[in-house]
């Protein structure tokens, strides 16, 4: 009778236990569902996987094996393979060699800097060490942004480094050229907003920023090129307009190395940015080293506003000729981190290119192939998604939830994972996540994890079509359990007015839900 009476008990305890963790699901997903099944949801597609990082036991799926398009959250999958391929400790190295001879302090020949594919070179570093970023990246500024910024550093960081080594090195004319070698990997298109221009010589991003700060009411507005460049030519005529009044900055190519910036700032308004891609980054980055050796007191004979006119020597000859300068950048982990936090088009889509350039090849498609082989040995079914490019805005690009968690469980197992995980924007705090909750939100800092976000502008009905938004990473839970977590939106007509930050929104608030979830 004891241990009839023992057993009664151990039952209707382990029922409870299975009725209330049968409840704390049906809550979750009523929760879930019920923010994905509203109005304003009718025509879009979810797709969700949330899965218990110390059990692997799934917490909540929904289409967890169709294909969604998955934005931004590609980069995810390039960095991974990135780190993977170098080591987050890698340091990519710029060199600069001389060819012909140095008379006294002169030189009788040319200076050759041969680009490596330095993501950064120079123009992120800060004192500590690392590399600066901020949230709303200077990338992304376009007519009507009010809220992206430059970093506080210098963005000829690498090239001036350079220039004072030449300088020390004894040489202060120069006789001959200055060549950039770009022939690390050819030209390439990038996918996503920003510079397309895949190249790997960097000067700030291959871009030239423009600071526009107010000046008086009805007369012009300043407008200040960053890197100022002898080879850019700039035509601004910017009004400035009456308080209140949105700024309004467009920024048109008027020819090669040339463009216009026109519009209207308001009196009281903060400095606005708006940014101009070079359309040749080796000529570029050739004007500027020019310019840096000219302030070193280096006299340069060429000139930065013609085309080089010596020929770059062959790739194997560097080994026989002088190198007098060498830059080192940052660790490779500090490149990933900018590029996730900030969810960097141009460096993510250059990435491919580096992976393939290690193993002597030299295509997006090429590195896409090194990256299904890293995959494949993460356990990642990659017969079931799709990639064209590195950054989330190829047309190819297609993923499924269970795919993007098996990505983060796999990396988890690997020493590259803490330097890849510390590039996640951190929800309510930084990056792209910095404004997807509340400041009061219980799961603010509580997930770590990769936005993204495609729009398309529906011209027929004056709105705006969220082709995804998108998020994938980790949370921690109120009861201090880690989730791995990937979900997607596709296909979200907004109404006219309403932006794509409603959506990111609405992913903060599936993960406040997710984490109030608890076994």
């Amino acid at each position: 009778m004891f241990e009839l009476r023992q057993f009664a008990i151990c039952f209707a305890m382990f029922t409870s236990v299975i009725t209330s963790a049968s409840r704390a699901q049906e809550t979750l997903s009523t929760r879930l569902e019920a923010v994905m099944n509203g109005p304003d949801y009718k025509q879009a597609h979810w797709g969700i996987l949330a899965v218990d990082a110390e059990t692997g036991k799934t917490v909540y799926e929904r289409n967890s094996d169709r294909l969604f398009t998955p934005a931004s959250t590609t980069k995810l999958y390039t960095t991974a393979t990135a780190l993977a391929t170098f080591g987050p400790d890698y340091k990519f190295q710029t060199p600069v060699y001389r060819r012909g001879e140095v008379s006294g302090s002169r030189l009788k020949g040319d200076l050759i800097l041969v680009a490596s594919g330095d993501l950064m070179f120079g123009g992120r570093t800060i004192s500590d060490g690392r590399a600066a970023f901020v949230d709303n990246d200077h990338i992304y500024a376009d007519s009507n942004s009010t809220k992206t910024g430059v970093t506080d550093t210098d963005p000829l960081g690498a090239l001036h480094d350079l220039a004072k080594q030449v300088r020390q090195a004894g040489i202060k004319q120069i006789d001959g050229d200055i060549l950039i070698d770009d022939r690390l990997f050819p030209k390439a298109e990038g996918s996503g907003s920003g510079p397309s221009i895949l190249s790997p010589i960097i000067v700030n991003d291959n871009i030239v920023d423009l600071i526009v700060t107010p000046g008086e009411l009805g007369k012009p507005a300043m407008v200040k090129m960053r890197p100022e460049c002898s080879l850019v030519q700039m035509d601004a005529q910017v009004e400035t307009v009456e308080k209140g009044r949105s700024p309004h900055v467009e920024v048109h190519g008027a020819g090669p190395q040339r463009f216009t910036v026109r519009g209207h700032i308001a009196v009281d308004a903060k400095p606005a940015v708006r940014i101009w891609p070079v359309d040749d980054p080796a000529l570029f980055a050739r004007a500027l080293f020019i310019d840096c050796l000219r302030r070193e007191g280096i006299t340069v004979r060429t000139s930065p506003l013609q085309r080089p006119t010596a020929e770059l020597p062959p790739r194997k000859s560097y080994e026989e000729t002088t190198r007098i300068a060498l830059h080192e950048s940052l660790p490779l982990s500090e490149a990933i981190k900018v590029t996730l936090k900030v969810s960097h088009n141009l460096y993510a889509s250059t990435l491919p290119l580096l992976v393939a350039a290690k193993h002597d090849q030299s295509s997006i498609a090429d590195g896409l192939r090194w990256q299904r082989r890293f995959l494949q040995d993460l356990d990642v079914p990659v017969n079931t998604i799709s990639f064209g490019g590195g950054a989330g805005g190829n047309n190819a690009d297609c993923v499924t939830p269970r795919a993007t968690v098996k990505l983060l469980q796999g990396m988890r197992q690997r020493k590259e994972y803490d330097a890849w995980h510390a590039g996640f924007p951190v929800l309510g705090i930084d990056g792209t996540l910095a404004e997807s909750v509340d400041p009061k939100s219980p799961a603010r800092g509580k997930a770590q994890a990769k936005t993204g976000t495609i729009s398309w502008y529906d011209s027929m009905n004056g709105r705006v079509l969220e082709r995804s938004k998108a998020l994938a990473g980790t949370l921690t839970t109120a009861n201090n359990r880690e989730v791995y977590f990937a979900m997607f939106v596709n296909n979200v007509p907004l109404p006219p007015g309403v932006s794509p930050t409603r959506e990111g929104r609405t992913l903060g608030k599936l993960c406040e839900i997710l984490y109030e979830w608890g076994p």
